[in-house]
C-alpha cells in the first residue's frame, strides 16, 4: 500500500512539473511525433524531406520563415530521448525561471540570429570559393541553436561565484569545437550562446539566482 501511495506522489510531482513548464514538453512531444515519422521514411525520402525544411542557404533564400520554423521541429539524428533529458534539464528549468514568454524569446533569438549569422558566414565562405558552392543546400536541421540560447541565459539563473564558473565551462564546451573545426554549426552553436548570455534583460525580476551549495530547504528557509 505505501508502495502504490508513493509511486501516485511520484505521478503527481512528475506531472506537476511537466505543467510548470509547458512549452517545453509541447515541444518535446512535437518533436517525438515528428521523430517516429522520420523512422517511417526510407533513407533516400528522410534527406531530401528534411532538406525542404532545411535552413540551408537556398532554402533560406526561398522560405525563410517557413524553414525557421519547420526546422525547429524535427531532429535530423533521429534519437529523441537524449533530447527529452536536455529538455528537462535546461529547456523546463529556464521556463519555469523565466516564464513561457521570455522563454519562448530566447529560444527564437538564438534560433534564427544564430541561424542567419552561420549561414551568412557560410555564403560568405563560398563566394570567396573557401567552400564548395553545393554547399548552400547542406542539410541543417535541429534544435540545437535554441538550446545552447537556453543554456547561455542559464548563466544568470545562478549565483556569484558559482556563475563564472558555469559561463567558463559553458564557453569552453561550444568555443572548443569551433575553434578546432570551424565548421558553421559550430559558428551556429557558439553564436546562440553568446546570444543567451545577451538576453539578460529578459531576467530582470525573474527571482534571486540560486546558490548551487544550497539545499531546497535551506532556500525555503
Amino acid at each position: 500500500m505505501d508502495g502504490v501511495i508513493r509511486f501516485r506522489r511520484g505521478l503527481r510531482a512528475v506531472a506537476g512539473y511537466v505543467r510548470s513548464a509547458p512549452g517545453t514538453y509541447v515541444w518535446l512531444l512535437i518533436l517525438f511525433v515528428t521523430t517516429v515519422a522520420l523512422h517511417h521514411m526510407s533513407p533516400d525520402f528522410e534527406q531530401d524531406f528534411l532538406r525542404q525544411r532545411s535552413t540551408n542557404i537556398h532554402e533560406l533564400s526561398d522560405n525563410p520563415v517557413r524553414v525557421l520554423f519547420a526546422s525547429a521541429m524535427w531532429i535530423a539524428s533521429g534519437r529523441w530521448l537524449p533530447y527529452a533529458v536536455l529538455y528537462t534539464v535546461f529547456h523546463a528549468q529556464a521556463e519555469r525561471w523565466l516564464g513561457t514568454l521570455r522563454w519562448l524569446l530566447v529560444c527564437v533569438a538564438a534560433h534564427v540570429l544564430a541561424t542567419l549569422i552561420s549561414e551568412g558566414a557560410l555564403l560568405w565562405a563560398i563566394q570567396r570559393g573557401m567552400v564548395p558552392g553545393s554547399a548552400v543546400n547542406t542539410l541543417d536541421v535541429g534544435v540545437s541553436y535554441a538550446l545552447a540560447g537556453v543554456v547561455g541565459v542559464l548563466t544568470y539563473r545562478i549565483a556569484r561565484p558559482w556563475r563564472y564558473l558555469y559561463a567558463a565551462a559553458v564557453l569552453a564546451f561550444f568555443g572548443v569545437p569551433l575553434l578546432a573545426g570551424r565548421t558553421f554549426t559550430d559558428l551556429g552553436h557558439f553564436t546562440a550562446v553568446l546570444i543567451g548570455l545577451g538576453c539578460f534583460p529578459l531576467v530582470t525580476g525573474r527571482g534571486k539566482a540560486r546558490n548551487p551549495k544550497e539545499t531546497p530547504a535551506t532556500r525555503r528557509g
